[in-house]
């Protein structure tokens, strides 16, 4: 790791990218925990200094997913959110998972307990005000209820080990760093489809670089709000789509589906978060939680191609919505996620190459 350090921690003018393969090497000390707490730490602060190039997150994306258990449980959609947590704005891709399962589509959502540099409710928090401990769920207990329902919830330092490994060095460090990307990308299930969140444009070409390489079918890069894949209600939003090795940039405004609402000031603690997104599936919410929900998951719909248009694809997320289908996912869903286990077993931890 020494020699890799030499050539990021030169400085802002002298330091350099990773090859690829250097970047491997230097993924592989880190994951594999073989440097030193010191030299992990100093190696994401220059990389956070210099910025990671395409070819280095590239390289610390593979081996994250070396280290992660990954089961092709089903062909659908991962919604990948920042891992920080949010602090200020609604879990819309939470109420859009059941939305879409109800739809056909399944979806994996994934994150940890809250991280640097936001600190902010994770959905760890948010399944916890749920009665769901998603940490005590074994790894065959969740896939079974995602096959019977369509959603797989991921708590990913379970199904990755060395994200909590780390953890108290990314702790003690206090700020971004690769791994806020990487983790983001482990793919649990080999979803063909992704919606991926970013704080600042500046990264939407680096970003969009990166999933080429990664081969998904589609995806979206969605700049919305706190850095996650959620779209504005109430006003425009900035995103990327990829596909077939291009990426463009695309507007999406919700006043051009008669959508857009202003929110409503909102205290947004775990419970409140839970609160919001039973009323949003039972129809019963402010107008702008659940235009939030609609949109998003028509958006998404169209992006895994089970809709011809967004306007088409709203039309269904709306009946799903009024006529209690993604309510009823979801109650069946949360209830299967409730209930305890005899035992764990041995599927809840562990790593697969």
């Amino acid at each position: 790791m020494i020699h890799l350090l030499k050539e990021v921690a030169r400085g802002k003018r002298g330091a350099r990218d990773l090859s690829y393969e250097e970047g491997l090497e230097a993924a592989e000390s880190i994951w594999g925990l073989t440097a030193t707490p010191a030299q992990i730490g100093a190696f994401f602060i220059a990389e956070r200094i210099k910025m990671e190039s395409v070819d280095e997150l590239e390289a610390f994306v593979t081996v994250c997913r070396r280290y992660a258990h990954r089961e092709s449980v089903q062909e659908g959609l991962d919604c990948a959110g920042p891992y920080d947590g949010r602090k200020s704005s609604f879990f819309a891709t939470y109420a859009t998972a059941f939305l879409l399962a109800a739809a056909g589509l399944p979806v994996t959502l994934h994150g940890t307990a809250s991280l640097p540099p936001k600190w902010g409710t994770t959905l760890h928090d948010v399944l916890a005000a749920s009665g769901i401990d998603a940490g005590k769920l074994s790894r065959d207990r969740s896939i079974r209820i995602a096959r019977e329902t369509g959603v797989l919830y991921v708590p990913a330092e379970q199904w990755c080990p060395p994200l909590a490994r780390l953890r108290p060095i990314r702790e003690e460090l206090g700020m971004r760093t690769v791994l806020n990307t990487a983790e983001k990308l482990a793919d649990y299930a080999h979803s063909p489809y992704l919606a991926f969140g970013v704080y600042h444009n500046t990264v939407f070409d680096r970003l969009a670089r990166l999933l080429v390489k990664l081969g998904y079918r589609k995806a979206l890069i969605v700049q919305g709000p706190e850095g996650s894949e959620d779209l504005f209600i109430d006003r425009p939003t900035r995103t990327y789509t990829v596909e077939n090795g291009e990426f463009a940039l695309h507007v999406i405004d919700p006043e051009s589906y008669g959508l857009d609402a202003p929110l409503p000031e909102t205290d947004w603690t775990p419970a409140e978060q839970v609160r919001t997104t039973e009323a949003v599936l039972r129809g019963e919410s402010d107008a702008a939680f659940y235009n939030q929900v609609l949109l998003n998951g028509a958006v998404r719909l169209r992006l895994a191609e089970r809709a011809k248009s967004v306007e088409e694809a709203l039309y269904a997320c709306k009946s799903l919505l009024d006529n209690g289908d993604a309510w009823s996912l979801y109650v069946r869903w949360r209830d299967a996620m409730q209930t305890e286990e005899e035992t764990v077993g041995s599927g809840s931890g562990g790593s697969a190459p």
